[in-house]
């Protein structure tokens, strides 16, 4: 290996990409990575830790709201988008500080500038050309925007995060989780929010009983969703504002128009074609089980492999990939039962097969649904609801589904994955002693199963 100047060059500094680095650095590998913009990657610097901030920040407006119904008094009150900002920006900032600072503590060198493949073991950064036994891709994705006249004066979530002022009004297509969670955002901070989404509902892909749950309770709290409609163009207004026309001949005006249908594989301009490494039609790397691309020494880990998009599963591979090739320590990612969550107003979060998928790939399943009023709206008045589901294999008895709608969805999710992935049965959740008051023992607490549809429904 000493014919190289490392052992491992990462092209990409985001949560796949660090994980590998640093442990393969730990593991006495020469490592260097390669990051164009800030450490960090989507995650941390442009997508889960800034939304979720926003999030929090959001949904004091309820939190006020609620109080009353508690015996509390709230004087006036108001919001100051900036300073929102501005406090975030701080917080990217330190966690940055902290990301550098685990490559640098674990000896991996960073290398700023573009990475691009000059060959199967030469990366070229900033002019200049490095080489490595192994190269690992893990730029991750990037927002894909549809080809319609007016494209242009459409933002997308990476601005979304930055927006110098709160919008009055604010469009957003898409159905995706990205589009949900920003919905949330802005209608909770005082926007007049319009969703389009092109599907029946939001959310493809998760349970029906969960999407329809959520988007009543969305448009419970003003969020105008449009569905089964799609945009044909952008027009910007002489005052500013911007006409959207529908798939009809229905037009909507809105102060901001927020595009978020969809990533795309950050591919392009890496070179990968030419040195011979196969990709997608959409652009994302093949791997195999090892995470190793068609050229023997070229790897790549997280979204850019377009095979579960999501940052654990990202830090997962990249742990995989250090472990097996740097440690003599072979893993691969298990990709069953991986919760996901949805950081909407209520949240979303799940585990396993939908009903829909159960019924496709189960003899006969049991279904379990509990809809409820959380205790805390019982004194607050709200008009909220939260919603579970269990999906069960009827002849094995074993939970294969969990889905929620509800306050703490998300924290409630990761124990039953971990249930999941040890294949719980029905049974044991009976046994389980739930904890009391709240709202995670209902899941330990349904017995009967909602009633099977005939033989000739479809869901």
């Amino acid at each position: 290996m000493a014919q190289y100047d490392y052992d491992l060059i990462t092209i990409g500094a985001g949560s796949g990409g660090v994980r590998a680095s640093r442990l393969a650095s730990s593991y006495g590998a020469r490592v260097a990575i390669v990051e164009e913009s800030r450490v960090g990657g989507t995650c941390v610097i442009r997508g889960c830790v800034p939304k979720k901030l926003l999030v929090y920040g959001s949904h004091f407006a309820e939190d006020f709201e609620d109080a009353a119904g508690f015996g509390w008094t709230v004087g006036e009150t108001s919001f100051d988008w900036a300073k929102l900002i501005e406090a975030k920006n701080t917080e990217l900032n330190r966690l940055e500080g902290i990301y550098q600072r685990i490559l640098r503590d674990n000896g991996v060198t960073i290398l700023e500038g573009r990475g691009r493949l000059v060959d199967a073991h030469s990366v070229e950064v900033a002019g200049r050309i490095y080489t490595a036994e192994r190269i690992l891709i893990a730029v991750g994705g990037w927002p894909n925007l549809p080809q319609i006249p007016g494209i242009e004066h459409a933002i997308t979530s990476n601005e979304a995060l930055d927006l110098p002022s709160l919008p009055k009004r604010i469009v957003i297509v898409g159905g995706g989780y990205i589009a949900v969670e920003f919905a949330g955002i802005f209608n909770s901070l005082g926007s007049q929010v319009t969703q389009v989404v092109r599907g029946d509902t939001i959310l493809r892909g998760f349970d029906q009983d969960a999407r329809s749950t959520l988007a009543e309770e969305m448009m419970k709290k003003g969020v105008n969703i449009l569905s089964e409609t799609t945009v044909r163009s952008i027009e910007k207004c002489p005052d500013g504002s911007y006409s959207l026309r529908l798939g009809g001949e229905e037009e909507i005006t809105a102060d901001l128009v927020m595009y978020a249908t969809g990533r795309a594989p950050k591919t392009a301009g890496l070179g990968l074609e030419e040195v011979g490494v196969k990709m997608t039609a959409a652009g994302a790397v093949i791997v195999d089980e090892e995470s190793r691309t068609s050229v023997e020494s070229i790897f790549a880990v997280g979204d850019v492999t377009d095979r579960v998009n999501l940052t654990p599963v990202a830090i997962n591979e990249g742990r995989c990939f250090a472990e097996t090739f740097y440690n003599n320590n072979p893993m691969r990612m298990d990709y069953a039962y991986i919760p996901s969550a949805v950081f909407s107003q209520p949240p979303l979060a799940s585990v396993g097969l939908t009903e829909a998928a159960a019924r496709k790939q189960c003899e006969a399943v049991e279904i379990y649904l509990s809809r409820f009023k959380p205790m805390r709206n019982t004194l607050s008045g709200r008009d909220e609801r939260t919603m579970m589901k269990l999906v069960v294999d009827k002849p094995s008895n074993r939970v294969v589904g969990v889905h929620m709608v509800g306050p703490d969805a998300a924290e409630i999710m990761q124990g039953f994955a971990v249930a999941l992935k040890c294949g719980a049965t029905k049974k044991q959740f009976d046994s389980t002693v739930g904890i009391h008051p709240s709202a995670a023992e209902e899941f330990v607490t349904m017995r009967d199963p909602v009633p099977d549809p005939c033989p000739e429904c479809e869901e």
